[in-house]
């Protein structure tokens, strides 16, 4: 019988283990995690803050009995010590009775997922430890996060990705002021091009919430009244809690010196999820990587990236089971489609931004524009804005991002998601088929138009 280990269970193990045992029911799959839940949706959290989430417990899609029911052997609140790749096995402690116990694995699947950025602030550690500085990850930060909000009167959420924007923006509409704190100059720099964040952040002001863009956290500083100050290269802050939203990191300390990684830790993998171990050539038959913990295809620019997102750890999990006797699906790869919905704004983008383009010394060219999304002969419309990069020597799409108090603009990213994976050019995409109709459309749809205007420039 072939024993299989999967090491971590959020997204990618939790879909690791139900491909693999649905493939092959008679398999020995054992799951080490060391939380008490798993598949927890952390997506949520900010919208559980505003009272948007009807029941918390509808904020996970799986559980441990379900995965159990499958066939697996669930070793729940356990932590695995060390793993011996090339061994064959691994040493796990039972966090509640503190037994230790060793597994003899064939096939070893690492999902152990990321961890949340914690740079070397000074007071960060000691804030973490009382409780006036939290993270925003898992169940338990949730729970600690929405008990914080009954009462606080002022927080400050330190990274202005979409984390943080969206915890600012819950904090703002339930009466908790807020201060939103990066280090870069704009909010969703990463995700949105100017156009769009100056859009942001003119609705972050107007329902007061206070924007230290440019400030890079220095201390966070202890009061003897219970409050936390967190200082900055500009300015201070004294809230009742500040909460970390800088970004994450892959979990893969375990697998260190054992596994091909980036220099971020991130254990890179074939088309095929396979993991390389260290010093030999060729992708392990035996090893596979998924989620958070592994490097993702990212088809705008050809190349490994590390882009953690739930979609990716779940078709790259569902692509291990596929995979794990012998190759046979390939990875598509991804293009790191995303939105978010920020106070009566919709958010949407796929594949680069022109700021993440000149990040990766991509060539890249971009035009916006901005159109109602239906006739102006409707009793009600809205502008959409839309911005969409392109190579300038092969015309091929890298990616878009859009903005509307039109909620259904979030399927434009996911049609151009469509489009960069099919290798379309502006020119195609300029004259693909899209339906018009007053309730829904212009005769010219938006995502032609701007298509139209980069063939033009």
């Amino acid at each position: 019988m072939t024993t299989v280990a999967i090491v971590g269970c959020t997204h990618a193990g939790t879909f690791a283990a139900q491909s693999i045992l649905q493939a092959h029911p008679d398999w020995d799959v054992h799951v080490y995690e060391r939380n008490d839940t798993l598949s927890f949706l952390s997506c949520g959290i900010a919208l559980w803050v505003g009272d948007h989430v009807s029941d918390p417990k509808k904020m996970f899609y799986s559980s441990p009995e379900a995965l159990a029911s499958l066939g697996a052997t669930m070793h729940m609140e356990h932590d695995v010590l060390s793993v011996d790749v090339k061994g064959g096995s691994l040493v796990a402690k039972d966090l509640k009775t503190g037994e230790e116990s060793t597994l003899e694995f064939d096939k070893l699947v690492v999902t152990t997922g990321s961890k949340p950025v914690t740079p070397p602030i000074p007071g960060l550690a000691e804030g973490l430890g009382d409780g006036r500085v939290k993270l925003c990850k898992n169940w338990g930060h949730g729970l600690a996060i929405k008990e914080m909000a009954k009462s606080a009167k002022k927080v400050a959420v330190i990274g202005a990705g979409y984390i943080g924007a969206e915890l600012a923006e819950q904090f703002s509409e339930i009466g908790v002021q807020s201060v939103l704190v990066d280090g870069l100059d704009r909010a969703l720099a990463k995700n949105f091009d100017k156009p769009i964040s100056d859009v942001v952040e003119q609705a972050f002001t107007d329902h007061g919430v206070t924007l230290a863009l440019g400030h890079m956290v220095t201390e966070f500083r202890l009061n003897d009244s219970g409050t936390v100050t967190v200082v900055t290269s500009e300015d201070e802050f004294e809230v009742d809690c500040a909460i970390m939203g800088a970004g994450f990191l892959p979990r893969t300390d375990l697998f260190a010196g054992q596994l091909d990684m980036l220099k971020n830790g991130a254990i890179t993998t074939d088309e095929y999820m396979r993991a390389t171990i260290s010093g030999e050539s060729e992708p392990s038959q035996d090893v596979f990587a998924a989620g958070d913990s592994a490097t993702v295809f990212y088809n705008p620019t050809g190349t490994y990236d590390y882009i953690p997102l739930a979609t990716n750890a779940v078709r790259q999990a569902l692509l291990v089971g596929a995979n794990i006797v012998e190759p046979t699906q390939k990875y598509m790869g991804t293009q790191a489609t995303s939105a978010v919905q920020l106070y009566d704004l919709s958010l949407a983008a796929t594949g680069l931004t022109q700021g993440g383009a000149e990040a990766r010394g991509v060539n890249v060219k971009s035009t916006t524009l901005t159109q109602d999304f239906r006739p102006a002969f409707m009793l009600t419309t809205t502008p959409v804005t839309a911005t969409l990069t392109w190579d300038p020597e092969t015309r091929k799409i890298k990616g878009a991002q859009f903005l509307s108090k039109q909620p259904d603009v979030a399927q434009a990213a996911n049609a151009v998601s469509i489009a960069i994976q099919a290798g379309f050019t502006i020119d195609q995409l300029a004259n693909v088929d899209l339906l018009f109709q007053p309730n829904f459309s212009q005769p010219v749809n938006y995502l032609a138009a701007v298509a139209m205007q980069a063939v033009a420039s």
